[in-house]
């Protein structure tokens, strides 16, 4: 039987970040973390784990303001530039194990439950699907 678990609150360390939307669950396999983060290249996404700590940031580039001139946005709810979010995940899950992919601009991380310790610092691969 499985145990509810609780996912610490999304934080940000600098003024100005922003937190793409994020899904958190759990599968027979593990711990699953989804986060939507369309329009962006694999390149510009960086996955790292403290211990139990899940750090995903990256930069989302604005095309328009990019762009000689300056746009006139007549509605403006995209977020554009550096994020970064960190979750704290529960104990039991083996973040030095996790698989991430990026596919139809969502990020997913799988991470499957422990079986053996995992180094403290790690860096996770996306793999492009």
């Amino acid at each position: 039987m499985r145990h509810s678990h609780t996912v610490g609150v999304r934080e940000s360390s600098n003024e100005g970040h922003w937190a793409p939307n994020t899904d958190v669950f759990l599968t027979e396999e593990g711990m699953v973390v989804k986060v939507e983060l369309s329009g962006m290249r694999r390149e510009d996404l960086e996955l790292t784990v403290e211990e139990h700590r899940l750090r995903i940031s990256g930069h989302r580039s604005d095309e328009c303001r990019q762009q000689q001139g300056k746009c006139n946005f007549i509605v403006m709810e995209i977020n554009y530039g550096p994020f970064e979010t960190i979750l704290d995940l529960p104990t039991g899950y083996d973040l030095g194990a996790a698989r991430a992919s990026y596919q139809n601009g969502f990020l997913r991380i799988d991470v499957p439950e422990r079986k053996n310790t995992s180094p403290k610092t790690v860096s996770i691969d996306i793999a492009e699907e």
